[in-house]
């Protein structure tokens, strides 16, 4: 292969500095057009990416028309979660009618911003439509109903979303199956089964279960943990846990976080962080938001310990649109930023996690 030699260009810039040199007068330099935030301070997921994760918020389709809120959440994260546009009230809301409208917008404001999506939910037993929960089904028409369901969310899909939560908050807080409309008609087998038809859809997509209350080692963290062995050893398709991590800090932390993330992935799961935010008892004081800061750390150090735990996820990543108040009246405060989307402590302990060594 011949080498071709390019003549040197005399750019504009160039002859007015050497003019200016002539003249003796002094030159600034000029601004590199080519890497105009060159300066800019790294985000949360910037420093995630130096350790092989995504750092992301939720969101809710409300929140988008909030402009300073859906800028800064396009520009500090690199993944979003649909709060609720993609859960069976707002994608099938009549038998066999869907409406991808609430989903699709939040996939094309992630699209604009260059952030990768998390699908959310396909199973769960909140939010599902009237005739849906209304309905005297026979197994073989629940089946058929759900195996519709998921695969025509999935297949919507396809290609858009990097993960999907197949099945959420199945299992009840002492580890038995929560009795929610499929468990009854249909038994433990639906589980298997949506995992397999989600699977058949998109055979990309990485497939979860997910939850709350599993972050440490207990009943319910026990019970998926045999769950996910056994459909392991079954064949069943599943690429992942979530562990959603809403946290308060009456409760305590959960501080066998590293070791419970470890004994998933060594499962041959990955493990993420779903939905993350830490509440506390209001009005907030400095010692609580202390707190907070040091178990968001925790959290993020948790993560970055273990190899398979692939991402962080915040649910909504300031108090200004939190969930929180009013699902448990009196406590919030749970988030990364205040109402006027300034940083509160915690923030600056992810960048600190963030950016420590890893073990």
């Amino acid at each position: 292969m011949r080498t071709r030699t390019r003549s040197p260009r005399v750019t504009a810039a160039a002859l007015a500095a050497s003019a200016a040199l002539l003249l003796g007068l002094t030159v600034a330099p000029a601004a590199d057009a080519a890497s105009p935030h060159r300066d800019r301070a790294a985000t949360l997921d910037d420093l995630a990416r130096q350790h092989g994760r995504y750092f992301g918020s939720a969101v809710d389709n409300p929140e988008l028309a909030d402009t300073p809120y859906a800028d800064l959440l396009g520009t500090e994260f690199g993944q979003t979660t649909p709060g609720n546009g993609m859960k069976w009230d707002a994608t099938e809301p009549r038998r066999g009618v869907f409406d991808f409208t609430a989903g699709d917008e939040i996939v094309n404001y992630a699209k604009a911003k260059g952030l990768k999506v998390r699908g959310h939910t396909l199973l769960w037993h909140n939010q599902l439509p009237s005739w849906l929960t209304s309905g005297t089904w026979t197994a073989d028409e629940l089946r058929s109903i759900l195996k519709n369901h998921i695969t025509k969310v999935v297949k919507h899909y396809r290609g858009k979303v990097f993960a999907w939560d197949v099945a959420n908050e199945i299992m009840n807080e002492d580890g038995t199956y929560r009795e929610n409309i499929f468990y009854k008609t249909l038994g433990p087998g639906y589980i298997a089964d949506a995992l397999r038809w989600a699977r058949a859809a998109d055979p990309r997509v990485k497939l979860y279960l997910n939850d709350y209350n599993v972050e440490g080692t207990g009943a319910k963290s026990d019970a998926y943990y045999t769950l996910i062995k056994r459909l392991k050893a079954d064949r069943v398709p599943i690429d992942g846990f979530g562990m959603q991590a809403h946290l308060a800090l009456q409760y305590g932390f959960p501080y066998q976080m590293r070791q419970n993330i470890q004994r998933f992935a060594d499962l041959g799961v990955d493990v993420a962080i779903t939905e993350l935010d830490i509440r506390m008892i209001l009005p907030s004081d400095a010692t609580e938001l202390a707190q907070q800061a040091d178990w968001y750390g925790q959290v993020t150090s948790a993560c970055l310990a273990v190899r398979r735990c692939v991402g962080i996820t915040l649910w909504g990543y300031s108090d200004r649109h939190s969930w929180i108040p009013a699902t448990f009246p009196g406590e919030g405060a749970a988030l990364p930023w205040d109402e006027n989307l300034r940083h509160k402590p915690a923030y600056d302990a992810l960048r600190k996690a963030l950016t420590a060594t890893t073990s």
